[in-house]
Parts: C-alpha cells; structure tokens; sequence
C-alpha cells in the first residue's frame, strides 16, 4: 500500500475575497484510518528447518485453542510444478512459525498437530494441493476469500480484505518471487510471516458477518465442498494451452506445437525448471507457423537465436523433425472432442431453442445473485448454466431442475436459490416458443 507523501506540495490557498462554495469531496465521509502492519507481533520467526524445531513447533501448535492460520508460497513462474517451499502457520497461544517444507522428508509431527483442526486459509484451492503433497489436510475449514465473495465484498485480495475489514493494510510486494531462493531474505520472511498475522482475526469478523447476513450455512456448504473435491483429472492434451496458438490451424502446425511443448516439459521437469524460462510459448508458436526445415532456420528465428536456446537446437530441430513426418494419422484434431456445450456466441445459429433458454437463464441467475449480493459465478458457475440451457432435463419442473443442478456439482443452497425461479423461465420462454409454432402455422 502506498502512503501519502506528507512532504508533497501543500494545497492551494483561497484568496481572502474568493466566493466560498461547499466542497463535495470534504462533505463526503472519510475512509477509517488504516494501520499499517509492518512487523510480527512478537517477532520475526526464525525458519524452521531442523527437525527438533519442527516437534517444538508442533508440540506449541497443538497446545493452543482455536482456528489454525496457514499460508504456502511456492515458486510459480521459477520452479516446475507447485511444490510448497514455505509453510507459515500461526494460532492464538502459540505463536507464528516458518517451516521449510524443503529441508524435511516428511511433516508427520506438523500435520499430528495441526490436521484436526480448522485451517483458516485465503483462497484456499490455490494452496490445499501443495500443502497435500506434504501431508498438511485439514480436517475443517474457512477460506476467507470465498467467504469475502459470499458476503458481496467489492475485492477480496488478502491485503484489500484485510483493510476494509479490520482496518490493517498489509506490506505486499512479494507474492511472485521465487520462493526456492535459499536462504529466503529477511524480508521477504516478513511478508510471509504478515500474511497470517491477522488471518484469524479476519476469520472471526467475516464469521459475524456471514451470520448476520444468514450466509452461515451457505459458507460451510462451500467450505465443505472444496475439502471433498477430488484431485483435478490430468488435462487432455495440455499442450493446447500454449499461449497464442489461436494462430495456427493446420494439424500439422498443431503437431509442431505439440512436439515442441513435450520436449520442452521433458527438459523443465529434469532442471526443476518453469517451462516458460527454458523456451516461451511465442517462440513455439513461431516455429510452428514457420516450420523451419533446417537447425540454421531454425535459430534465424527470435528467441531459438539465444545463446541457451542455440545450445538446445538440436533437441527442438528433433521435436520439429517429429512433427513434420508424424503420419496423417497421428496428426492432432484442431479441436478436442467434449461434452462441454459450445461457444454461446455460436448458439443462434446451432440450436436457436437454447440461445433462447440461455437468454433467460442468465438473467434470471444474475437477479438472484445481485439480490443476495454475491457475485454470479458464485450462486452458479457459468458453466452449469450453459449446459441446462443447453441441454435440458426432460422434467423442467422445479424438482427435475434440482436434480440437474446437483448432477454439476451445485450445493443446497444454490439449489434451493435458484432451482424454482429457473424453472419459471424455462416454463415460460417455452409457452413463447409454443405461441410462436402455433403463430406460425395458423
């Protein structure tokens, strides 16, 4: 957060003879004083990393009395995969700890101490499955972001949640470093350590709020279901992500670009290396749009030219050779099979009758969402609207709705929310539909 420069130019002054006219600015209310948290309340932690540190930990951690504040940092954009490398833990009456995941072969007396417990975490899904990896599962938990998006709070960053809320601004700025630096600077500890400060605290808050809100329920549906969501299912053909192949449509093209990522996964998965620090998705897309048919045509290109990616030539002139003699047979769709309705923009054209179920279902899910205030895609996910409009149960009554929502994954109390009211559009773009034919054919 920045902090006004009390050192800046000072206001204009009025002259003494000028009209004096209200200001609005300085009618309207002032934002509450936020406190800026700069250090730890009792310190900076040391990292833990030896494994008399770690019992020590645990034996604090399971003597104290509530909620258990946890965060990960990983090395995103650095490191291949999402491996955790560092683990911050904090509980009233036991204190803030830094544990270094990396320097143990298992966190067996962490996670004895801590995996009964209710973990207070901030957009948990983005680090329950690095912290899985290592044994640490809670048994119960509360997500602050998603409680925030509940509640209807216009940003639920951790530092914007925390200001609005419990008036603490948070020192950000390192969110995206590489968390596998060895050892990890002081400040960058400090970061990490804030970042579970007042987690609990925030926890405690946005619990009165979702009961004063009777969103209660609701939040511990959502809480629930993201502890019991299974691992995701391995991605079909993840090569197809690559950044900028809306570019390129001819299969053989597409067979460049495949060849091309394996090789480069092979070799980031050997270094422990992010795919894109050993060749960025522009420069695959680039070869596959040319083709180039030789090494010297190959490094004429940007990005192969460089010194490290000249030193790999002959392994991503291989990858090409690869896809250049694949048979036709073995060339790559340009699309993927799935059962994934398709875009809507293209549905007047392949099913006009669910154009128009859709033309009704959105908003009538957006009303319900801005009456209860939430955000949409959090009363239902875009995708489970689209495949009811889509698709349709053969029973549109208020119960065959029910049982399709629950079919994608929609809880309780979205279904009870919004089950009926898309019932009664349905019911009612199909009598249009309905006087339509018969306007039609009269």
């Amino acid at each position: 957060m920045t902090v006004p420069d009390p050192s800046g130019p000072a206001p204009t002054s009025i002259a003494p003879d000028a009209p004096s006219e209200p200001d609005p600015e300085a009618e309207a209310p002032k934002p509450s004083p936020v406190t800026i948290l700069l250090e730890p309340r009792e310190g900076l932690p040391p990292v833990i990393t030896a494994r008399d540190g770690l019992k020590t930990a645990a034996a604090a951690l399971a003597s104290g009395s509530g909620p258990i504040a946890v965060d990960a940092e990983r090395a995103s954009g650095y490191r291949y995969g999402q491996r955790a490398y560092l683990v911050q833990i904090r509980r009233n009456g036991s204190g803030s700890f830094l544990v270094d995941p990396v320097a143990f072969d298992d966190l067996s007396p962490l996670a004895e101490a801590i995996n009964d417990a209710e973990w207070v975490l901030h957009a948990a899904s983005q680090d329950l499955p690095c912290l899985s990896e290592i044994g640490l599962r809670p048994r119960e938990l509360f997500d602050t972001e998603l409680a925030g998006r509940l509640l209807g709070h216009s940003r639920v960053g951790l530092g914007a949640m925390t200001e609005s809320v419990l008036g603490i601004g948070l020192e950000k700025g390192h969110a995206a470093a590489d968390w596998s630096t060895r050892p990890l600077p002081e400040d960058w500890l400090r970061y990490a350590a804030l970042d579970v400060e007042v987690l609990i605290d925030l926890r405690d808050a946005l619990a009165e709020e979702l009961d004063a809100a009777g969103k209660t329920d609701w939040a511990r549906q959502e809480f629930t279901a993201i502890l019991a969501a299974p691992p995701p299912a391995p991605r079909v053909d993840p090569w197809r992500r690559t950044s900028g192949m809306h570019r390129v449509r001819k299969p053989r093209q597409l067979a460049v670009i495949r060849e091309l990522w394996l090789a480069r996964d092979e070799l980031a998965r050997q270094r422990d290396t992010a795919p894109g620090r050993i060749l960025p998705d522009s420069a695959i897309v680039s070869a596959a749009v040319e083709q180039p048919a030789t090494r010297e045509a190959l490094v004429a290109l940007p990005i192969f030219g460089g010194k490290a990616n000249r030193r790999q030539a002959d392994r991503w002139m291989a990858a090409i050779d690869r896809a250049r003699t694949c048979p036709e047979s073995a060339l790559p769709p340009s699309t993927l099979t799935s059962d994934a309705p398709p875009p809507a923009r293209s549905w007047n054209d392949k099913n006009p009758e669910a154009a128009a179920r859709l033309g009704v279902l959105r908003p009538a899910v957006a009303a319900l969402a801005d009456e209860h205030h939430l955000p949409t895609e959090n009363l239902l996910t875009p995708d489970t609207v689209r495949r009811v409009a889509w698709q349709p149960p053969e029973d549109c009554s208020e119960t065959g709705i029910a049982a399709r929502l629950q079919s994608h994954g929609a809880r309780p109390w979205q279904i009870d929310l919004t089950a009926r009211p898309m019932a009664k559009a349905l019911d009612r773009v199909q009598r249009e539909a309905d006087v339509a034919r018969d306007s039609g054919t009269t």
